[in-house]
């Protein structure tokens, strides 16, 4: 029996904003899907070409400035600023919502959840200027931080670190976050990571946090205020086939991540001319919220007890913000809960 006939597809005449806001959609997934493996793919036939001498002068730039990641990355204002973002934001669309000021005479370390398939809100709202991130908190820039290995691929790293993004190490954190360097800094990290993905399910908020602490040794290292970050809606955007726990394939998916970082999976969104399947996100409005800081004392050489007491603060102002806002961004909210794992 043919699927075709129940295909929705897409009308013929869509206003030209709109199919602006899917190519930009397609651009961020491509990302991932297409240009990282093409980038990889460029250099190793760059080398064995008549360009091999660029490949290799390219490959010693890569090598002198490995650790700029770490250093608070090479941020242009002007990257962060192209129209792409902002049809980007606009597809879904995407809103900040400020819950309180945030003093720019001081850093912040921002804990976002949930991580969802791709993390769409958070780069929308921290990755870029397109909604106006300066203008909703004064005095404060931004940078998200991520995964180191995506600043190991040729090419594509100078704009992971044009748009500001940083490796989500210790290193990196605390550099960033060092009073004595800088203040106004605000440095968004998904705390959950890609084993969130694992556990992404339509309509639920299930977030790894119970044993992510991390963040919170460095922001009392630091002195840097804690945030709660939640990004409603995040978790609507694909319908993910997910294996049963215990099941071979969860196992070899949990292995993947444990060696790459990368979670393998098979998301089920939309497509581009139909909107039955597809590896597009669903046009699901988004709403990041940040929610009010944690203060905490600066202590160099934290003990065990103290970050576990301030993560325990933190996991309270976590659930406190998302039972607060969800009735305005979840639909039949009474029924849903924040799940911490």
């Amino acid at each position: 029996m043919t699927v075709l006939p129940d295909l929705q597809w897409a009308p013929l005449k869509i206003p030209l904003e709109r199919r602006l806001q899917t190519l930009a959609c397609i651009a961020r997934i491509s990302t991932y899907l297409v240009l990282e493996p093409l980038c990889l793919y460029l250099m190793y036939k760059m080398l064995y070409s008549r360009f091999w001498w660029a490949a290799i002068l390219y490959l010693a730039w890569m090598i002198y400035d490995i650790e700029v990641c770490h250093r608070g990355s090479r941020m242009f204002e002007w990257v962060r600023n192209w129209s792409i973002w902002r049809h980007y934001c606009d597809y879904f669309p995407i809103k900040l919502v400020k819950m309180a000021e945030l003093d720019p005479s001081k850093n912040y370390l921002f804990g976002c959840f949930p991580h969802g398939v791709v993390s769409f809100g958070a780069f929308g709202a921290f990755a870029s200027n397109a909604l106006d991130f300066s203008k909703t908190f004064p005095g404060l820039s931004v940078h998200m931080v991520t995964l180191r290995g995506r600043f190991l691929i040729p090419f594509l790293r100078e704009l992971y670190l044009a748009l500001g993004g940083c490796s989500s190490s210790l290193e990196s954190l605390l550099y960033l976050l060092n009073p004595k360097k800088q203040k106004g800094k605000c440095v968004a990290l998904v705390v959950g990571g890609s084993a969130e993905i694992l556990d992404t399910e339509p309509g639920q908020y299930n977030v790894k946090l119970k044993d992510r602490k991390g963040f919170v040794r460095a922001a009392l290292m630091t002195g840097a205020s804690l945030v709660p970050v939640l990004v409603f809606g995040e978790t609507d955007l694909f319908r993910p086939f997910n294996f049963p726990e215990g099941s071979m394939m969860r196992r070899w998916q949990k292995w993947v991540l444990r060696v790459t970082g990368l979670v393998p999976i098979l998301p089920i969104g939309r497509g581009i001319f139909q909107y039955s399947f597809g590896l597009l996100p669903y046009r699901v409005p988004l709403a990041v919220v940040v929610g009010a800081p944690i203060e905490v004392e600066r202590n160099q050489d934290p003990s065990k007890e103290e970050v576990d007491a301030v993560h325990a603060i933190f996991v309270d102002k976590l659930v406190e913000l998302f039972e607060n806002e969800k009735p305005k961004y979840v639909p039949n909210h009474e029924n849903v809960k924040l799940v911490i794992n």
